[in-house]
């Protein structure tokens, strides 16, 4: 099924970053049909550069000044960047540097192409890129990434790609010394998608240490598999600072991890849903501008009221909380009527699975999944 992205194509050099599956390479193949291509995940090609990186330049000084050309898996050999540098400067040509790692790149030498290179992210799929065929309880069983969702046999798809995430990402990079404490660190750290990150007790469940389990997480954000989820803090005082919370990039991902499979069960489907919204909203930021950034909220004075997601844009905010209830109860809008004294609050805002849209006498509007993701990918949620 083709299937047009959201994502638009800057007209200079660019780094496109997105975890393995998300379709990076399928987008610059249509995107960029005739544009030479340096594809390192190919053995052959990344082991002749690997022994004699000077060959790279000599291709580079064959193709006309000014053209384009796509370097696939960059993070793969990243003294690359060094040519890739070189000849932005002296041949005037355009690079497309993808990759699923930011990693190495981070280490080796990105700084080289400070403002030289702009910073693209795939996401996995958003509904409106996928149209009818979309389908929620798909979404939140499978996940939205390309590779799983265009798959025959999705569930066979999301096995094989935890298992190739271990053996190529982790493994083969040789990201971490004691891969049998990692493989044990995975499901665990599932566990705690959409929550607060306890370092102290993945670390005893694990059975590694605390810092051994920072850097593990440090791993899962450079893979671009998790992000973190910071607190809005609107007095930066100590004592009233939380925990971020993780969030992995994508349900699918989350089961497989915890090896999870058949139907989603009822106790998995509240923190499934609310990941989902999370990576809707990190999506629509990198492609739409949604929000220049964006937390949860849970004043200090309280541990048991909370907002799942607020949104900022210059001094305006927008606060959304997320329910997976199938009817709207007036219990959902508790965090959002505790936070409408936030200045420069501009919208409340509940999601649920599936329903009429509602708006309560207080001004919340409560929005089925699907309206308020179209809502979110043309730039309608600031009113």
């Amino acid at each position: 099924m083709l299937v047009t992205r959201l994502l638009k194509t800057p007209q200079s050099t660019f780094f496109l970053l997105g975890p393995r599956g998300t379709g990076k390479s399928t987008w610059l193949r249509t995107i960029f049909p005739e544009t030479c291509r340096t594809d390192l995940l190919s053995e052959e090609t990344y082991q002749r550069l690997l022994a004699n990186p000077g060959l790279f330049a000599s291709e580079l000084r064959a193709i006309p000044v000014g053209s384009r050309v796509i370097i696939d898996e960059v993070q793969r050999l990243p003294n690359l960047l060094n040519e890739v540098h070189r000849f932005i400067e002296e041949r005037a040509l355009q690079f497309v540097l993808c990759g699923s790692s930011a990693r190495k790149l981070k280490a080796h030498g990105t700084n080289l192409l400070a403002g030289r290179a702009l910073r693209r992210f795939m996401h996995p799929f958003v509904p409106g890129e996928l149209g009818d065929s979309f389908v929620l309880d798909d979404a939140l069983r499978f996940g939205l990434l390309p590779v799983v969702w265009n798959a025959r046999d999705r569930e066979e798809t999301l096995r094989a790609y935890a298992q190739l995430y271990l053996k190529e990402e982790i493994q083969a990079e040789a990201l971490v010394r004691n891969l049998a404490g990692f493989a044990r660190f995975l499901p665990i750290s599932a566990l705690f998608h959409a929550q607060a990150i306890n370092m102290s007790n993945i670390a005893r469940d694990a059975g590694v240490s605390r810092t051994t389990v920072a850097g593990y997480l440090q791993i899962l954000e450079d893979t671009l598999l998790c992000f973190r989820l910071p607190a809005f803090e609107a007095k930066l005082r100590v004592r009233e600072r939380k925990l971020p919370k993780l969030y992995w990039i994508d349900p699918g991902i989350v089961r497989a991890m915890k090896q999870s499979w058949g139907s989603v069960q009822p106790e998995e489907r509240g923190v499934l849903f609310e990941g989902l919204v999370a990576q809707l909203i990190r999506a629509c930021q990198d492609y739409a501008g949604l929000a220049d950034s964006f937390f949860y909220w849970s004043p200090a004075e309280t541990t048991e009221t909370e907002v799942d997601f607020l949104l900022a844009r210059g001094t305006e905010f927008a606060a959304i909380e997320v329910k997976s209830g199938i009817r709207f109860a007036e219990n959902w809008c508790r965090g959002l009527r505790a936070i409408a004294g936030l200045k420069g609050l501009r919208r409340r805002l509940v999601v649920y699975p599936d329903g009429p849209v509602l708006k309560t006498e207080d001004g919340i509007d409560v929005l089925p999944f699907r309206i308020f993701a179209d809502a979110l990918a043309g730039g309608l949620l600031w009113p």
